[in-house]
């Protein structure tokens, strides 16, 4: 746009022509834009960027020993207006003049605060002195719109003049000599180290040796095995066939043995049991038809002898009649005699039914006159 102007980001810009605020020569704008009416109005820009200077100087101490001193002084623009308006009447058409001037007033009060100083305090103590020369200068700095950042002492030395060698002499030999205690103490630990190596390695050796011969003991053994394993697993396969086949021989001999049992020995020992039973039937009932022949046998003859007992008396009477008997007592002598007959009838059928007794069916019927059948 026309007449807009817009300063960086670490500038400042300072329109003039026309009001300011307060006693202030020129506006100054930051951040933001703004109109300058060509003719009317005429805008400049300060850098407001870090800006560096640096001081070399020659300084005497307290003890009168001359110091190369060397630093670097980090500063800028203030960022109020204030500052900008100091800076900016000084160095707007300068600004290369700020490092120079900075430069100038460094080394002015670092040769003061050096020569208030000794060299053991200035080498021990370098921030001290940063820290002292940076307040002396700071007010001034802030006159002319400037302010500090940061002070760096790069590097002090004596000009060859050996002093500050010779006031780091003890403190370079003891660290020399612990340096070189320390180095002993380094070699000796380098030489145990290479001995404790030494004989690692030599126990390496040792023990691979061993390992080497167990390892080749350990491959004959193997070898010498694998020699013997083919007719040794040969042999031990023949044996665990014929086991096998002895195994199998067995077990159908077993079997056929049961077979035999199954269609021999079975069936034989079922017919004798049946022909055992039979047999035990037809003597039980051979024993039961003979006690019952028997018993009935019995009873005919017992039938048969009873009947023919008036017969056997009747004989007996006809022998007695036919023989010279004399009856003394009369009645009562005729009564025992015809007892005495009857008696003997008696006594004659007890022994024909006792003396037959023992004779079977066959035998008897025919002599008593029964039937076979038992009618």
């Amino acid at each position: 746009m026309l007449g807009y102007r817009v300063p960086a980001p670490d500038e400042a810009m300072l329109i003039s022509g026309g009001k300011a605020k307060g006693n202030a020569p020129f506006r100054v704008v930051t951040g933001h834009g703004a109109f300058v009416i060509p003719f009317f109005r005429k805008a400049a820009f300060l850098t407001l960027a870090m800006c560096e200077a640096e001081v070399a100087e020659k300084c005497v101490t307290q003890q009168g020993i001359t110091l190369n001193v060397r630093a670097v002084i980090a500063f800028k623009v203030g960022n109020d207006t204030e500052s900008i308006t100091a800076a900016a009447q000084r160095f707007l058409s300068e600004q290369d003049q700020m490092s120079v001037l900075t430069g100038r007033i460094f080394a002015g009060h670092l040769r003061s605060i050096i020569g208030s100083m000794t060299v053991e305090q200035i080498i021990r103590e370098r921030q001290k002195l940063a820290t002292e020369v940076l307040d002396g200068s700071k007010e001034e700095m802030a006159r002319i719109g400037l302010s500090v950042d940061a002070l760096q002492i790069q590097s002090i030395d004596d000009d060859g003049l050996g002093y500050i060698n010779a006031m780091s002499a003890p403190h370079n030999a003891a660290i020399q000599q612990q340096a070189q205690i320390a180095q002993a103490q380094a070699n000796q630990a380098s030489a145990e180290a290479e001995q404790e190596s030494q004989r690692k390695q030599a126990e390496f050796a040792r023990q691979t040796a061993i390992v080497k011969a167990q390892y080749k003991a350990e491959v004959d053994k193997a070898q010498a095995q694998a020699a013997q394993a083919g007719p040794l697993a040969e042999a031990q396969a023949q044996r665990e066939v014929l086991e096998m086949r002895t195994e199998l021989a067995e077990r159908a001999a077993e079997l056929r043995q049961q077979e035999l049992v199954a269609e021999v020995v079975k069936p034989a020992e079922a017919e004798a049991e049946r022909v055992r039973i039979l047999a035990v039937a037809d003597a039980e009932k051979m024993k039961i038809q003979a006690e019952a022949a028997a018993s009935h046998n019995r009873v005919a003859l017992d039938r048969m002898l009873i009947d023919q007992l008036p017969d056997i008396v009747e004989k007996a009477a006809l022998g007695l009649s036919s023989a010279n008997l004399t009856v003394l007592n009369g009645a009562d002598g005729l009564g025992q005699v015809a007892s005495g007959l009857v008696s003997q009838g008696l006594a004659i059928f007890d022994t024909l039914r006792n003396g037959v007794a023992h004779y079977d069916e066959e035998e008897i019927a025919p002599v008593v006159g029964i039937p076979k059948d038992g009618a």
